[in-house]
């Protein structure tokens, strides 16, 4: 015969069992699928992708204030180990942050990969930068990427860089000292097809520019670039304005 206090604990126990389904079982209460995901834990390429970059290269990878990522030229020269190294870490001293939690940011390695591997996916194919110059730098001849200026891009931004009848100012201060030399690199030489900008085969018919030429070009626009804040240069010119 079971004691009384044994039954009665078995019925308490079926009691409450029966109290915490109806809860998990309560009108409104959200099912687990229902629950919003952690944002570490999102996976969706759309929603990593519409989150984290639309704001500055496009809802469509396009029309944004950034480079459009909807041009295979460009995500094939930049390739893969440089899109991760540019959302992760970013390109300091530019409108380009990091992304990484080790920069500060919120997406995890794994949602890096994601991104990189959807971009490549959907905006990489179709085209490629086989044969595209190779930038390492902008360390060549201002000089020369004066005079490589005025033959491939004076017609379209002006003699002196300062716009033309319809592209804006290419020596914009404000613009330069938002990009950095790999930004101007990577817009001489993949263009900007959804602002009609071409790339390094189409400034000159058969006549597609080289490494060397990109370089200089690079480096004559970065001298262009006002002095940093708080520099050598800009405490002199305060110093003497000053006086």
């Amino acid at each position: 015969m079971n004691h009384p206090y044994s039954v009665v604990s078995r019925i308490a126990a079926l009691l409450w069992a029966l109290a915490l389904g109806a809860c998990n079982g309560m009108p409104g209460r959200p099912r687990p699928s229902q629950r919003p995901v952690q944002p570490s834990a999102v996976s969706d390429f759309a929603q990593l992708y519409g989150e984290n970059c639309a704001g500055c290269h496009g809802v469509d990878g396009r029309f944004g204030a950034a480079m459009a990522l909807d041009n295979p030229v460009l995500v094939n020269w930049l390739g893969t180990s440089v899109l991760r190294d540019l959302i992760a870490r970013g390109r300091p001293g530019t409108a380009m942050p990091g992304f990484s939690l080790a920069a500060g940011g919120t997406l995890t390695d794994r949602q890096i990969a994601i991104l990189v591997e959807g971009i490549s996916q959907r905006w990489g194919q179709g085209s490629s930068a086989v044969g595209a110059p190779v930038f390492a730098g902008a360390e060549g001849n201002p000089r020369q990427g004066r005079q490589d200026y005025l033959a491939f891009c004076a017609s379209c931004h002006g003699p002196d860089g300062r716009g033309g009848a319809t592209p804006g100012a290419i020596v914009n201060p404000d613009y330069l000292t938002l990009v950095s030399d790999r930004h101007l690199a990577a817009v001489i030489v993949a263009g900007r097809p959804d602002l009609g900008h071409p790339n390094w085969r189409g400034y000159s018919a058969g006549h597609p520019l080289d490494a060397t030429q990109v370089t200089d070009i690079v480096t004559w626009l970065a001298a262009q670039r006002p002095p940093a804040l708080g520099s050598s240069d800009v405490g002199a010119q305060l110093s003497r304005s000053s006086r």
